[in-house]
């Protein structure tokens, strides 16, 4: 189990750098050119890097969690991942 809970800290790490850049991104673009897209994308770049955050922080902190709860984490965190770089190589584009 301890592999997954490393697995899932990995994954919420890669997802907090990618949304770091994905923001850093969206913030010059939303300076140069506002808009209620960019904004928007803003807003939710910084929903996810909190839900991020707080994931990381109960991956090294939280009590025991059941292992199909670990499990089901897991897939949920490498999935986000795949989805944000998918993002962030669509936004560097």
């Amino acid at each position: 189990m301890s592999l997954m809970v490393d697995a899932a800290r990995i994954a919420a790490g890669v997802n907090i750098v990618l949304l770091l850049g994905l923001l850093s991104i969206w913030i010059r673009n939303y300076r140069a050119v506002p808009g209620g897209v960019l904004r928007g994308l803003i807003l939710f770049g910084t929903l996810l890097l909190a839900e991020n955050v707080v994931a990381l922080y109960f991956y090294f902190n939280a009590p025991a969690m059941p292992p199909l709860a670990v499990e089901v984490m897991m897939i949920l965190q490498v999935l986000e991942a795949v989805g944000i770089a998918v993002l962030f190589y669509t936004t560097w584009q």
